[in-house]
C-alpha cells in the first residue's frame, strides 16, 4: 500500500523539512478525509454543524408570485408609457391574506410585500411613487412590466437541492432549511479533538510557577480556537519532556480522538526524539514550513486510520511559542480540522490589500504572517504592525485584527507600498 509520504512526495515542491505554506496547506487538506458517523438533530441544534447529505426543496420558494414591495399591483399593459395613468382600486392584497378574486382589466389592487399576486396582476408600483385620491391610484409613466415582483420559484426550485452536502450551516443556512418547512437535518458528527502541551517549563494554571517555568497559556488559546470551530475538545493537560510521556501520551489521545494537537517540542534540539516517537507511531509527513512564525510544525498521524486500525489519528504539532502555534492553527489545523469535519469545499481566508503605513523589513525565501491593525483613513484601507512581532509576544495577537501576509518571494516593504492582509474576523 503507497504511503502518505509516498503520496506527498510525488508533488512538485515537497519538502518535508521545508514545505512552503500554500503546498503545505493543500496536502493537509486533500490527505485528510471527513469523520465517519450521522446524526439527525433538530433544527435549531444545528447551527455550526455540517451537512452530511443535500436538503433538496420540497416546495417552491417562494411558493407563489408575489409583492416585493408595498404598493398597487396592475397589468403593466394597462398604463400610458408616456403619462400618468389613473386607475380604480379593486380592493387590497395583503401578505397571508390575499385577495378575493381576480383583478379586471383597467383596475389596480393596494397590495403589501409578500401578499400573493391577484390575477391578472403582473406588475407593482411603490406606494412612494403614486398618488392615492377617491378609491383611485395615479401611476406615472416609466414603470416596467414585472416589476417588484417576486416570482414562484425564484429562489428554490421544489425537486432541486436547497443546500449541498458539506455546507457548514450558519444562520443564513438555518433561515433557508426553515423556509422550506424542514423541522430535522442530518449532519456529521463532531470530530473529536485532544490537545495537550509539553514540556518541563510549562506549569498549568492553578499551581505555582518556580524559577525558570512559565503558565501554559497554549492550551488556553487552543481550546478557544478549537471550541469555535464547533468540534468536540478532549484536554490532556500537560506532558513533560520525555519520550515515554510523550508516547503514551500520543497513544492515549489517539485512542479517544480524530485528531491529536501538541504544542512545543518540535523545535531545533527537540524535534529530534519528537519526530522519532511520532515515526514510531505512525508516519510524519514534514516537520518545518517555510514561514515566520511557525517554522516548526509536525503533520503526521498516528496509526494508519484504515480498517485495520480505526482509531489511527491526524497529529499536528505545533510549536511551542504561542504566535508561532496560533499562526500555524489557523493556516493549517484549522482548513484540516474543517475538512475533518465534513466541511467542502474547504477555501483559504481571503486575502486583501491595504496599504502598509510603516517600512517592514524582510528578506526573500519564506511567507511571513506580521500581526497587524487593518483601519480605514482618508477613502482607502490602511494596515500597520501591533509593533514588536516576537513569536512569544502573545500580546501582539491580541491587538490585532488582521495578518499581513508577506509572500516568500518579497523583500522588504516601503511605506506606502500595498500588501495583502487576512482579516482574523471570522477564523479567530
Amino acid at each position: 500500500m503507497t504511503t502518505l509520504a509516498q503520496q506527498f512526495a510525488q508533488h512538485t515542491g515537497y519538502a518535508p523539512d521545508g514545505l512552503s505554506v500554500d503546498l503545505g496547506r493543500q496536502l493537509i487538506v486533500d490527505a485528510i478525509k471527513p469523520v465517519c458517523g450521522v446524526e439527525r438533530i433538530p433544527l435549531r441544534d444545528a447551527l455550526g454543524r455540517v451537512l452530511s447529505e443535500a436538503i433538496l426543496s420540497p416546495i417552491d420558494v417562494p411558493a407563489y408570485d408575489n409583492s416585493a414591495m408595498d404598493g398597487y399591483g396592475f397589468a403593466a399593459d394597462d398604463l400610458d408609457p408616456n403619462d400618468d395613468t389613473t386607475l380604480p382600486i379593486a380592493g387590497a392584497a395583503f401578505a397571508g391574506r390575499a385577495f378575493d378574486g381576480a383583478i379586471r382589466p383597467g383596475q389596480a389592487v393596494r397590495i403589501t410585500t409578500g401578499a400573493r399576486l391577484p390575477a391578472g396582476v403582473d406588475s407593482v408600483a411603490m406606494q412612494e411613487v403614486v398618488r392615492v385620491a377617491d378609491g383611485r391610484v395615479t401611476i406615472p409613466p416609466g414603470q416596467r412590466k414585472g416589476q417588484n415582483v417576486r416570482r414562484a420559484g425564484e429562489d428554490l426550485r421544489a425537486g432541486l437541492p436547497a443546500l449541498p452536502a458539506g455546507r457548514l450551516i450558519r444562520p443564513a443556512e438555518l433561515g433557508l432549511v426553515a423556509s422550506l418547512g424542514i423541522g430535522e437535518v442530518a449532519v456529521r458528527r463532531r470530530p473529536r479533538v485532544a490537545f495537550f502541551s509539553t514540556g518541563d517549563e510549562i506549569v498549568s494554571i492553578g499551581h505555582t510557577a518556580r524559577d525558570s517555568q512559565i503558565y501554559d497559556s497554549n492550551r488556553y488559546t487552543l481550546f478557544g480556537m478549537l471550541t469555535r470551530l464547533g468540534l468536540d475538545v478532549i484536554d490532556v493537560g500537560v506532558v513533560r519532556d520525555a519520550p515515554d510521556a510523550l508516547e503514551s501520551a500520543l497513544r492515549e489521545a489517539a485512542s479517544i480522538a480524530d485528531a491529536v494537537i501538541t504544542s512545543g517540542g518540535v523545535s531545533v534540539g527537540e524535534a529530534d526524539f519528537t519526530r522519532e516517537v511520532m515515526a514510531r507511531l505512525g508516519e510524519v509527513l514534514f516537520w518545518k514550513i517555510a514561514m515566520k512564525p511557525g517554522r516548526p510544525l509536525a503533520f503526521g498521524r498516528i496509526g494508519t486510520g484504515g480498517e485495520a486500525d480505526p482509531r489511527g489519528a491526524w497529529l499536528f504539532g505545533l510549536p511551542g511559542n504561542p504566535v508561532a502555534a496560533m499562526v500555524a492553527f489557523y493556516q493549517f489545523a484549522r482548513p484540516a480540522l474543517l475538512r475533518l469535519a465534513g466541511v467542502a469545499p474547504v477555501a483559504a481566508p481571503p486575502l486583501l490589500r491595504a496599504v502598509c503605513t510603516q517600512a517592514i523589513r524582510k528578506s526573500p525565501g519564506r511567507t511571513e504572517f506580521l500581526r497587524g491593525v487593518l483601519f480605514h483613513d482618508d477613502g482607502e484601507w490602511k494596515v500597520r504592525t501591533t509593533g514588536a512581532q516576537g513569536s512569544g509576544l502573545l500580546s501582539s495577537m491580541a491587538d490585532a485584527n488582521c495578518f499581513i501576509v508577506l509572500e516568500p518571494e518579497r523583500g522588504s516593504v516601503t511605506a506606502g507600498e500595498a500588501v495583502p492582509v487576512q482579516i482574523l474576523d471570522g477564523i479567530v
